[in-house]
C-alpha cells in the first residue's frame, strides 16, 4: 500500500464518520460542525486526487460560506427549536429502507462499472484552464453577473436570518 492510498483510505474513513455524525448528532450546532469536518475531508480527497481547484472551491465556498452561514443561522434561531421533540417520526423506518435499497443499487452500479485504468487514454486539462476560469469570473462579458448575484444572495440570506431571529425576540 502506497502513502497516497493510505491517506486516501484515512481521509475517506474520516469523511464517512463525520458524515454519519452529521445525521446522528443530537444537537443541530454539533451537526453543522460535523458538516464542516465532512466537507474538509472531501477537500482533502480532492487534494489527493490532484484537483486543487475543486479543493479550493470546497474550502472557500462550502466551508467558508455555506457551512458558516448555517452555523450563524442555527445560533441566531436556536431558541425556536424544541429540544424535547422526538428525533424519529413515522417516516423514519421507510427512510431507512429506502436508504438501504439505494445503497444496494449503488453498490451494484459500482461493481459493474468499467473503471478506467491509469493512463489509458485519459484526457488532460489544458495547462491554463484555471487562469481562463479566473479571468472569466471577473470578465463583464462572461460570469461576473452570476458570481455577484450569488454573493448578494448569500448576504440577503444572512440578513434575513438575523431579521427572523430579532423579530422573535421583540415579542418577548
Amino acid at each position: 500500500m502506497t502513502a497516497q492510498q493510505f491517506f486516501f483510505l484515512l481521509f475517506s474513513f474520516i469523511t464517512l464518520i463525520a458524515a454519519f455524525r452529521v445525521v446522528t448528532a443530537g444537537n443541530l450546532l454539533h451537526a453543522a460542525l460535523w458538516l464542516i469536518a465532512t466537507l474538509a475531508g472531501v477537500a482533502a480527497l480532492f487534494i489527493l486526487l490532484e484537483a486543487g481547484f475543486l479543493a479550493a472551491v470546497q474550502v472557500l465556498l462550502y466551508i467558508g460560506a455555506i457551512a458558516i452561514l448555517i452555523i450563524i443561522a442555527v445560533m441566531l434561531t436556536r431558541g425556536m427549536v424544541n429540544p424535547q421533540e422526538a428525533r424519529l417520526n413515522s417516516w423514519s423506518g421507510l427512510g431507512a429502507v429506502v436508504a438501504v435499497v439505494l445503497l444496494l443499487i449503488l453498490a451494484q452500479v459500482i461493481g459493474v462499472f468499467p473503471w478506467a485504468t491509469p493512463g489509458a487514454g485519459l484526457a488532460q486539462a489544458p495547462a491554463d484552464s484555471l487562469t481562463t476560469l479566473g479571468k472569466s469570473l471577473v470578465d463583464p462579458a462572461q460570469f461576473v453577473l452570476p458570481f455577484e448575484v450569488a454573493s448578494v444572495l448569500l448576504l440577503v440570506a444572512l440578513i434575513g436570518s438575523v431579521y427572523v431571529a430579532r423579530e422573535g425576540r421583540r415579542g418577548e
